[in-house]
This record gives structure tokens, C-alpha cells and sequence, in this order.
């Protein structure tokens, strides 16, 4: 029955061209801006993930109370050992020391004055011991001008700084802090290289040092004041993240110790459940008005061919067919044009996705003035479950718009269409 249908509908350009048109081209969109947005969400969990959150990050319990403020004097001091029995317990985890602290940084003159000076905000990694915290921060590709720290007296920083203070690589500058114990501390570094990660807020003044270093400015010897946790994967495994950290904290956790280590996962941190959540909501909202918005459009479409078979109907009630198997037809005609566009919209749609998940899409432009962290290049992420997306809206709205157009045959009546027939 479908063949005998769809070879009819085939054979009549009118009653095909169209709603392929329509429903292939509304399924290589959806399943394009799908793959955008999974390509965006993927990008976004690795920015924050790299530069902040970690998958999983160990902080103080009186540290989390007061985490956007990175209070380093709240953060762990001598914790080599714990951090050994962490890393034993989750093999399925990278981890890494960081010190984040806010500072001054000066530019001294021969007459041990400072001619400028300016805030920063400093990241204490680990960058001469391993190429981990290069890797995570993209720290290679942020990279500007001059070259990556062969000592800990050696520091990189953002390029507007470098021209802000008038500096040039090479120079030597001062970081004024404060240490654990509030005391004014500064240590003496040389600029070999700058950087440009493209976020206004790391872009403004950041400064990266050895973690070795910071650790003696600030007096923290041992010390890190958070502990990120990365898959091995690479990826964010949030029904892993949960397990572990439920685990992690009924095992070294005490509440009644402000001192005592707590995990959080990355949707604990900066709103970035709420953010990943809305993501996700975006994406269905996505494919709900796709829907709705095509099945209006084949609705209208299925109307106006509707009025060129009025006399087919007529001819068909003549010869003793129901109104509702004429109504099921036309379901199944719709069926069968809705795979087919879907199909090719599907395979348009991911040829798409597939050139920019090898070339990517500079995005640079909307990211230069917010605060949010995301890569510059967005790549698209090609997954089955991108293509059944765009699959499913692409025949539920080519039956949407056939159930609507159809229903005027109902509203008809017989002798009427004979009338149409005759004329």
C-alpha cells in the first residue's frame, strides 16, 4: 500500500517537490545548529574546566563558603601526603596544584622606585615539572610573543598588560602580595613570553608563574589552595563526577574542620549547573518550536495541494472509500515524504557539521567582551544522537501538517465533491 502511495506521490511534482524542499531544509538547520550547539557545549566545559573548575576540584570547607573569591590563606598547606592517597583512590583521574591570588605588579626603575604598576590576577601551575597545566590552559596556543618559562624566575603574561606598562620580554618586574599570615611579600620576575586567551577577564592582567615560586612568595610552601581532578578521558562524566565525590567526601571529609578537604564537581562552581542545564533546555525548546514552525509550514502546503485533489476525493468516495482511510492515506503519504526529506536533510546537515568539526568557526568576535570562558574556534560535535534529532522533528512535522491539511476532508461533503468533480 505505502509503494502503490509514494509512487503517486512521485510521480506529481507538486505534491513532492515542495515538502522536501521544506523538510530536508529544516533538518540540515536543526541538526547543524545541534551539532553548533553540543560543539559549543563541549568547548565551554573544557575552557572552565581547564582554567577553573577542574571535572572535580578539592578546596577547604572554609574556602568553598567564600570560592569566587579565591582566598588562598584558606587553602591547604602541606598536603603532599593526602594528595598522594587521592591520587592512589581515583586512578581515573588527573590532577593537578594550583594557586590562584591576586597581586601587583610593578615595573622597577634603576632608582629602586616603581615607574608603573598595575593589578593582576596570577595562576600558580606547575609549568617546568610537566606539560599537563600547558596543555589544559592552552597556554601553546595562547601563546603570543617570546617563549614558554625555563625557570621559576620567569613568568608570562597577558599581552595588554606588556603594553599597558610599556614593558618588553625580558624585562624584570615585581609581584607585590600579601602572604598566608596577611605580611606584604614580592618577589623579582623576568617577562620571557606573553599571552592572549581571548577572554576579556584573562586578558586584562593575568599573570602565570611557576607554582614553585608562588609558593614561596605567599608562604605557602607544600601548599596549593585547589586541587583540580580531570578524567583521563578528557571528557566530563557527570554520573562519574557525582559517584566520586559523594565518595570522596564521606571518606576525607569532616564537617566540624573549616581545614578539612571537600570535593566539588564542576556543577557546583560558577553557576555552571545552571548554565549546562539551560543548555540542555535549549536544545529541546529547539527542537519543540522546529516542530510546531515546519508543521505550520506543511499545513499550509498540505492545504493548497489539497485543493488540487479535491476532485481525486471525489472519485475515491464515489467508488465506497471512507473519509478516514482517505485521511490515513494522506498520513502515510506524509509518512513517506517526511523519511525521505529527513534522510536528506540529515545527510546535508551532517556534511555541514562534518566541515566544521574539521575546520571549526571562529567565534572570537562574540567572546572578545564576556566574561564567560570559551574557545575561539567552535567546532561542531558529529553524534548519533544529533542525527535522530533531526530525524524524529523532521517526520513528526510532515505529519503534523498532513493531520491539519487533511482534516478539510472531513469538513467536506460528499455531494460537493461530486460537484468539483463534474466541474
Amino acid at each position: 500500500m505505502l509503494r502503490f502511495l509514494l509512487k503517486g506521490v512521485f510521480r506529481d511534482r507538486h505534491r513532492y517537490l515542495f515538502p522536501l524542499l521544506i523538510v530536508s531544509s529544516g533538518v540540515l538547520i536543526m541538526v547543524f545548529m545541534l551539532a553548533l550547539i553540543n560543539g559549543y557545549m563541549g568547548s565551554f566545559i573544557r575552557a572552565n574546566a581547564g582554567f577553573d573548575t577542574g571535572h572535580l576540584k578539592v578546596v577547604t570547607l572554609a574556602y568553598s563558603e567564600v570560592l569566587a573569591q579565591k582566598p588562598y590563606d584558606l587553602g591547604f598547606l602541606d598536603i603532599q601526603k593526602d594528595f598522594a592517597k587521592w591520587k592512589a583512590r581515583y586512578p581515573q583521574l588527573n590532577w593537578v596544584q594550583r594557586i590562584h591570588f591576586g597581586a601587583l605588579l610593578g615595573v622597577p626603575s634603576q632608582a629602586d622606585s616603581l615607574i608603573q604598576q598595575g593589578e593582576v590576577l596570577g595562576f600558580g601551575i606547575d609549568l617546568l615539572s610537566s606539560t599537563r597545566e600547558r596543555q589544559l590552559m592552552n597556554l601553546d596556543k595562547a601563546l603570543r610573543k617570546g617563549r614558554m618559562p625555563h625557570s621559576d624566575r620567569e613568568i608570562l603574561i597577558s599581552d595588554n598588560a606588556l603594553n599597558r606598562l610599556n614593558l618588553k620580554l625580558g624585562d624584570s618586574v615585581l609581584l607585590f602580595g600579601s602572604d598566608i599570615d596577611g605580611a606584604l611579600s614580592s618577589a623579582q620576575f623576568s617577562v620571557c613570553g606573553t599571552l592572549g586567551f581571548g577572554t576579556e577577564a584573562l586578558d586584562r592582567g593575568a599573570v602565570i608563574a611557576d607554582l614553585a615560586a608562588v609558593r614561596k612568595l605567599l608562604n605557602m610552601e607544600g601548599g596549593a589552595s585547589e586541587i583540580l581532578g580531570f578524567f583521563q578521558t578528557g571528557e566530563y562524566d557527570r554520573e562519574e563526577a557525582a559517584l566520586i565525590k559523594a565518595d570522596f567526601n564521606r571518606s576525607f571529609s569532616d564537617p566540624d574542620n573549616e581545614f578539612s578537604p571537600l570535593m566539588l564537581s564542576m556543577e557546583d562552581q560558577n553557576n555552571m549547573g545552571y548554565i549546562m542545564a539551560m543548555l540542555d533546555r535549549m536544545m529541546a525548546i529547539f527542537s519543540f518550536v522546529f516542530i510546531i514552525i515546519l508543521g505550520i509550514v506543511l499545513w499550509n502546503s498540505g492545504l493548497m495541494n489539497g485543493i488540487r485533489r479535491y476532485g481525486e476525493f471525489g472519485v475515491r468516495l464515489a467508488m465506497g472509500e471512507s473519509k478516514l482511510h482517505i485521511y490515513e492515506t494522506l498520513l502515510l503519504e506524509a509518512a513517506g515524504v517526511g523519511v525521505i526529506g529527513s534522510a536528506l536533510g540529515i545527510m546535508l546537515g551532517l556534511v555541514l557539521s562534518a566541515y566544521f568539526n574539521l575546520y571549526g568557526m571562529d567565534a572570537s568576535v562574540f567572546s572578545r567582551n564576556s566574561s564567560l570562558l570559551s574557545e575561539d574556534i567552535i567546532y561542531t560535535s558529529i553524534e548519533f544522537s544529533t542525527a535522530l534529532a533531526g530525524f524524529v522533528p523532521g517526520i513528526l512535522s510532515t505529519l503534523l501538517g498532513a493531520a491539519l491539511a487533511g482534516l478539510a476532508v472531513f469538513r467536506r461533503q460528499t455531494a460537493q465533491l461530486f460537484k468539483e468533480l463534474e466541474t
